[in-house]
Order: structure tokens, then C-alpha cells, then sequence
């Protein structure tokens, strides 16, 4: 009787790789962030309010000695406002380079491992604002799973070079 393999081969289709996403809620909706982007989940310190800069950065905070960037993922994604961006709310903190920073969501949800492949072109229909957001979607049994782009999630728009600074102060 012959073998059904030889010793070391697999019978059967090749295991599909996977990836993992640390999920999040945002208003009403499950977004993931790559796993390996993800450096912690936190509540919010206080926040200082950062001068001059986009309504979507929140402030900073002070998160075990790092200085950390807050932004509202509910502005970056067209949605209003984050009404829980104060001291207590719940944040997913992101490195990028030498800067950290921390998107403010509603809910923090478990880790979701998925085929890498079962992955689809986010669809027609999705928010433009959501779509520049994001890289893809998953099919879950409960729902969709929105794939954000980090790097696009943490770009921040330059201050406009019109807008007026304020005087130096002399010396």
C-alpha cells in the first residue's frame, strides 16, 4: 500500500496566512488596526490643548513618559465629534516613527484573526471619507470588519502658511 505523503508533506490545500487586528467601535461600526501597528490600549489623561493646530487633534497627554498625540478618529472619519474625548475615555496607542499617538474610540473590541486572502476592495458605497481611511474589508459572521490605513489615518493636514502666527516675543 502506497503512502498517502511522503514524510514532511502535507495532504491537503496549503494553510491560508492570516492577520490579526486589535477592533475597535466607532460609532456603531467595527474598524481594525493592523496588530502589529498597535503598541497599547489606554484611558485617556488630561488632555493639553495643542495651539494652532487641526480640530481633529485633540491635545496632548502624558502617557507613561511618552508624549502622546490625540486625535478623534469620529473628525477623521466626517463623523462629529468624539462626545468622550476627555480624561476617562479609551484609546488605541499607535507608534509612527519617533511620534506616538492615540485615536480615540468608542469601544475597544477583541483581537479578530482573519484569512488573508478572504479580504475584499472596500465597496462602492463606502463614506469617501471612510474609504481614504481605510485599505479593506472582512466579511465576519456579525458583520463588517473596516481595515484602517494607519499611516493615512495618522496624516495631519499642514497649517495653512495664511493663517496668522502670533508675534515673537522680544528678547
Amino acid at each position: 500500500m502506497k503512502p498517502l505523503a511522503d514524510e514532511g508533506q502535507r495532504v491537503g490545500p496549503e494553510p491560508a496566512e492570516r492577520e490579526a487586528y486589535v477592533t475597535a467601535v466607532i460609532a456603531g461600526q467595527l474598524f481594525g488596526i493592523p496588530i502589529g501597528r498597535v503598541r497599547d490600549v489606554f484611558n485617556l489623561g488630561g488632555l493639553t490643548p495643542v495651539p494652532l493646530a487641526p480640530s481633529d487633534v485633540l491635545g496632548l497627554t502624558n502617557l507613561r513618559g511618552r508624549v502622546v498625540t490625540v486625535l478623534d478618529i469620529h473628525s477623521r472619519l466626517g463623523l462629529p465629534p468624539h462626545p468622550a474625548a476627555q480624561p476617562g475615555g479609551l484609546a488605541i496607542g499607535i507608534e509612527a516613527g519617533e511620534d506616538s499617538f492615540g485615536l480615540v474610540v468608542d469601544r475597544i473590541g477583541e483581537i479578530v484573526s482573519v484569512d488573508r486572502d478572504a479580504g475584499e476592495d472596500n465597496p462602492i458605497h463606502l463614506d469617501p471619507a471612510w474609504a481614504a481611511l481605510s485599505r479593506r474589508v472582512h466579511r465576519l459572521d456579525d458583520g463588517l470588519l473596516v481595515v484602517l490605513d494607519v499611516d493615512a489615518v495618522l496624516e495631519i493636514a499642514p497649517v495653512p502658511s495664511d493663517i496668522p502666527r502670533a508675534p515673537e516675543s522680544p528678547q
